[in-house]
């Protein structure tokens, strides 16, 4: 049989939206679509639509009752925003296959770019399924909250109470500690450090096509990041709270309800209990006597700008070009630097390794980037450098 045309599967979706949203809330209420509520819904609405259905694989058969196609109930969840609140540690799995992918790249780096370039758009398709993942919780886990504070089902307190001790053990607060950037074992942990190796690759890899792809998968990073914090944000400044409102609107009656839950197990407590208290310390007369006191003598101050002694440090670049051409060629210039200042100072200070990197432009030497070295890393006393290896040598009558 041959595929419907694409517009006439939309035309479908548009002509028998209102029945279709009856069959999503069948399949959300109960798992699946029964065939005695699905003959119900065609009387009720008047539409024979089952063999449409069936044909253009919208639903399909399980068993002798029927479920929509993943894709069209996926459809469904985000044209009506009405997401099925997943358990954390389903999320979690995310961090799972981010990390295996993550480690193959890495060690895949300088072999096939096939399969590093596939790596790469894995990785980027599971972190895109992670975002959606906790967005689609996030705004499931509002829309609930609201309506349990709203109290739309008309419930008593205990249960209200419940179902909010509910929602904050086994949603909430796990869903907050996947986001927790500060947590080691958080995926957001985990991105940061992807976005930090991405950031690397993207700037210095060798062919264009993976580096363009380590580009697309950075600029997504650093979109992606942007919202985890908004949904973290979601979560801890108004979701928590205002589930937490809810959990203890009332600490009296709260107490009340564990108590009636076994009233034989703890002792009554006294309703009343007398206390005087005053308005003021009972320290109040010996703090203010101890103030003025303080007042009571007077002491000489003698104030004197110390003298600032400095030792300033100027740059001798007539003593340092001589140098370096006396120990031409150097096979590292930026190791030579270092080397120099730690053998006359004893450590490498960043303003004096900066001013002999002005020696690169002297006449009479020329320059090479071996790019076949990685960076090298110096530590100077104020931060820690990655330069490139350079190559310097003699250029020209001497």
């Amino acid at each position: 049989m041959n595929k419907a045309e694409p517009k006439t599967i939309l035309n479908f979706l548009a002509t028998y939206f209102d029945s279709l949203k009856d069959l999503f809330d069948l399949q959300t209420e109960d798992g699946i679509i029964r065939k005695e509520r699905l003959q119900e819904m065609i009387q009720v609405r008047g539409d024979d639509i089952l063999s449409q259905l069936l044909d253009y694989k919208i639903v399909k058969k399980l068993g002798d009752d029927y479920e929509f196609r993943e894709t069209y109930y996926k459809l469904f969840e985000f044209i009506l925003n009405e997401f099925r609140p997943l358990l954390p540690e389903t999320i979690q799995k995310y961090e799972h296959s981010i990390s295996i992918l993550f480690r193959k790249i890495r060690e895949g780096i300088s072999k096939d770019k096939l399969i590093l370039g596939q790596r790469i758009n894995d990785l980027y398709n599971e972190i895109k399924e992670f975002s959606e993942a906790v967005e689609k919780n996030t705004i499931r886990l509002l829309n609930e909250t609201r309506e349990l504070k709203s109290n739309v089902e008309k419930l008593d307190y205990q249960e209200k109470v419940r179902k909010a001790s509910f929602w904050i053990d086994y949603y909430i607060t796990p869903l907050n500690n996947i986001l927790d950037i500060n947590h080691a074992e958080s995926i957001t942990n985990k991105l940061f450090d992807i976005s930090n190796y991405v950031n690397v690759r993207r700037l210095n890899f060798d062919d264009e096509n993976i580096r363009l792809q380590f580009e697309k998968t950075y600029t997504f990073l650093v979109q992606t990041n942007d919202d985890l914090l908004k949904q973290s944000k979601l979560l801890t400044n108004e979701l928590l709270p205002l589930i937490e409102r809810i959990r203890t609107e009332s600490v009296i009656l709260t107490g009340w309800i564990e108590f009636l839950k076994a009233p034989a197990k703890a002792p009554l407590p006294k309703v009343f209990k007398i206390e005087r208290v005053y308005p003021y310390s009972n320290d109040m007369y010996l703090n203010a006597k101890e103030y003025l006191e303080q007042f009571a003598i007077d002491e000489t101050i003698f104030l004197e700008d110390p003298t600032m002694l400095s030792d300033k440090w100027v740059f001798n670049k007539d003593l340092y070009k001589a140098k370096m051409m006396n120990q031409l060629p150097l096979d590292s210039f930026f190791e030579w630097c270092g080397l120099t200042l730690k053998g006359d100072y004893q450590q490498i200070e960043t303003d004096k390794f900066f001013a002999l990197t002005a020696l690169l432009f002297e006449d009479g030497i020329s320059i090479e980037l071996d790019k076949t070295e990685d960076r090298k890393l110096i530590n100077t006393s104020q931060m820690t450098l990655r330069v490139p290896k350079l190559k310097i040598e003699k250029y020209g009558i001497s």
